[in-house]
């Protein structure tokens, strides 16, 4: 997403899909390759990621961490400030309350970045915390201007 003004363009969305059969470690060098590649095409100004959420299942919060990890190395690897948010902020930020369903935020995506073809339920959640880090780096840009 860019700024425009006071509105927010739509620039590109996507999902990084590795193999299935490949290693963690090599899924995870993947990640890797496929971020480093969507940074220096896009060449952005900031990275944000979501907090590792905790579900029942241990093993797949941890591959989640491993898989969160190296997007956080990427983005600092390419000297990007990174913010990280809660998902009940991001899902607040997008449609206005934290208990949102993944439809209601899908929907309110719809709404928000019209004419954007959404490439799946993960690019919606990436676009859905890009969106929620332009909500809070406009507030803080807000509140940090002088009185008059």
């Amino acid at each position: 997403m860019a700024k425009d003004g006071n509105r927010l363009r739509h620039i590109a969305n996507g999902q990084i899909r590795t193999a299935a059969r490949a290693s963690l470690p090599e899924r995870l060098v993947e990640i890797d390759a496929e971020l480093a590649r969507v940074i220096a095409l896009y060449q952005p100004d900031a990275g944000a990621v979501e907090e590792v959420f905790v579900n029942a299942n241990a093993q797949s919060t941890l591959k989640l961490g491993q898989a969160r990890g190296v997007c956080l190395l990427a983005l600092a690897r390419a000297g990007l400030p990174v913010a990280e948010y809660a998902t009940r902020l991001v899902k607040k930020a997008v449609v206005g309350t934290g208990g949102a369903e993944k439809a209601q935020v899908q929907a309110m995506l719809k709404v928000l970045l019209p004419g954007a073809a959404v490439t799946g339920a993960d690019a919606a959640d990436a676009l859905a915390i890009a969106l929620c880090h332009y909500h809070q780096q406009h507030l803080a840009d807000v509140l940090a201007k002088p009185k008059r």
